[in-house]
């Protein structure tokens, strides 16, 4: 007997709706050049600029180059999978209406759900980390935010070297220089308002025009990818110069583990891997914009693989000289690379990457915001959500209501929760969807394999295998708390669903309606 909670949306109704040109539909604007610079926008972020240092400090030390490395072949797994289902099925929706397509709509609202925790709280994380970079370049021009107003609720910040710093992030550092942060100036966070400034702007900025948005994003990645090549050069000038205390930070190249899994050794190598790779999300955001690219088929897979590689290389450069420049020990803050590129003394440096970080990261969220909204609005296409999710402005031809709504919730997370929390809930999310679109390309090999497909991912099913097991395997490596919360935010998206979503699908209602009583199963089997 077929489940109504397995039905799968057709391929030829999918297809139907990627090739409305309607007024209200979404515009076709995208070259090959600005998806790959979509990609670039959302990968080069939060996880190059903010959490390598964290998870050098507290996971992998200079060995975190081998995390980047084991994030990259996870992600070229699952990017493969993305590109094929991105040039078949050019829509919006991405990993969700993937996974309505080949496994059922239970997992495509599952899915779809998770997605929130890769890109609205992707988002939120990111505009915690540019406040910290914003406030760093703000106290370098002479103009200065009271600590209340730049970090969250309840979190005891202290003044020190010149800058409003969580204390949370300097314990070590203080332990070791042998200073009493009690004898240091303290405040205490009330909201981030300059994280919420920020998602305020790139939420209006997406409801202005996927054109408009793309553009700025196209800009903002030139000028992005020029101050990381700047941070690689002044970096890598400072360490043939200074090559021995270089070589006194790269050892021991992998801290010995403490004893616990993920703490240093090869255990903290894997943790920091899971932790890091928070640095490569933003590829598959590419995938959202499917429905507003003028050739998809063709275009899409350049848009992925290509961020993807560029991105894995400057990676790779960018953490080894971080950890070179400074000890690993140090870089617990929210603005590692500021803080190497301060040690090498060149002050114009210091100010470019700062003012590059802060550009950058707003790209980031520009992209995070926009897949976020997408994929709401392929959910509210079919039902799942409120139709308010779904609507497009006629002017700018966007969905203007739901990137408002995830807009305002997100500058809400941004400036009230802390990014650490943050961070690990999207790290799993994001693996989940990896898992699902993995699946979804092999069974879909398996029951269409008639499909032309404009991409096609090598080596199937070895391919997709692997990508779900790595990415199974990096989902274990992260704290038993992670999971419960990614437990606990998948059991309130189940309650939403089966309270509304269930009752208004458009799927389930006509695979009940055509599939006759004898035969429950045909409306699942429509597709196939």
């Amino acid at each position: 007997m077929g489940s109504p909670l397995l039905a799968t949306k057709p391929l030829h109704v999918i297809m139907q709706e990627a090739s409305d040109t309607g007024e209200m539909s979404l515009r076709r604007a995208l070259g090959p050049i600005n998806l790959i610079t979509l990609g670039i926008g959302a990968i080069i972020g939060a996880g190059i600029f903010v959490l390598t240092g964290q998870a050098a400090a507290t996971s992998a030390g200079p060995a975190i180059v081998i995390s980047f490395v084991l994030s990259g072949i996870i992600c070229a797994f699952a990017g493969l999978c993305y590109a094929e289902f991105a040039s078949l099925i050019p829509i919006a929706g991405s990993a969700y209406t993937y996974g309505y397509a080949t496994l059922g709509e239970i997992f495509a609202w599952i899915i779809g759900w998770d997605l929130i925790l890769e890109y609205a709280f992707g988002a939120a994380t990111v505009a915690s980390g540019w406040s910290g970079y914003a406030v760093s370049l703000l106290d370098d021009l002479g103009l200065h935010i009271g600590p209340q107003w730049i970090a969250t609720p309840g979190a005891e910040m202290v003044y020190y070297k010149g800058h409003w710093t969580a204390l949370a992030s300097l314990q070590q550092t203080m332990s070791s220089a042998g200073i009493d942060p009690t004898k240091l100036p303290h405040a205490t966070g009330i909201v981030n308002l300059v994280a919420f400034a920020a998602i305020a702007a790139a939420t209006f900025i997406l409801i202005v025009g996927i054109r408009e948005s793309a553009n700025f994003n196209s800009a903002v990645v030139i000028l992005k990818v020029a101050v990381v090549l700047v941070f690689i050069a002044v970096a890598g000038a400072y360490v043939l110069e200074h090559r021995s205390l270089a070589a006194s930070h790269w050892h021991p190249f992998i801290p010995p583990n403490s004893g616990r899994f993920g703490d240093f050794g090869l255990s903290g190598v894997a943790r920091g891997a899971a932790v890091i790779f928070f640095a490569y999300i933003g590829f598959d955001a590419v995938s959202t914009a499917a429905q507003e690219a003028k050739n998809p088929q063709r275009d899409m897979p350049i848009g992925i693989i290509g961020s993807l590689v560029i991105c894995t290389l400057l990676y790779i450069l960018v953490s080894g000289l971080l950890t070179a420049v400074v000890p690993y020990t140090d870089l617990d803050v929210s603005a590692p690379v500021a803080i190497a590129i301060d040690v090498t003394g060149v002050r114009w440096g210091s100010l470019l990457v700062k003012s590059g970080a802060v550009l950058g990261l707003g790209s980031v969220m520009l992209v995070m915001l926009l897949g976020q909204s997408r994929v709401f609005y392929s959910m509210s296409r079919d039902g799942l959500l409120p139709k308010w999710a779904g609507a497009i402005h006629r002017r700018f031809r966007t969905p203007w209501i739901s990137s408002l709504v995830v807009g305002i919730a997100v500058a809400a997370f941004a400036s009230l929760i802390p990014i650490g929390d943050l961070a690990v809930l999207v790290n799993i999310g994001t693996l989940l969807a990896f898992v699902i679109v993995c699946a979804g390309v092999w069974i879909l090999r398996r029951k269409r394999p008639d499909i032309p497909r404009p991409f096609k991912t090598p080596l199937v099913p070895l391919v997709p295998i692997l990508g779900i097991v790595t990415s199974l395997a990096a989902m274990l490596s992260l704290p038993a708390k992670t999971w419960w919360r990614l437990l606990i935010w998948l059991g309130i998206g189940l309650l939403v669903y089966f309270f509304y979503g269930r009752t208004h699908s458009k799927v389930r209602n006509l695979s009940l309606t055509a599939a006759p009583e004898s035969d429950p199963v045909a409306g699942r089997n429509a597709l196939l």
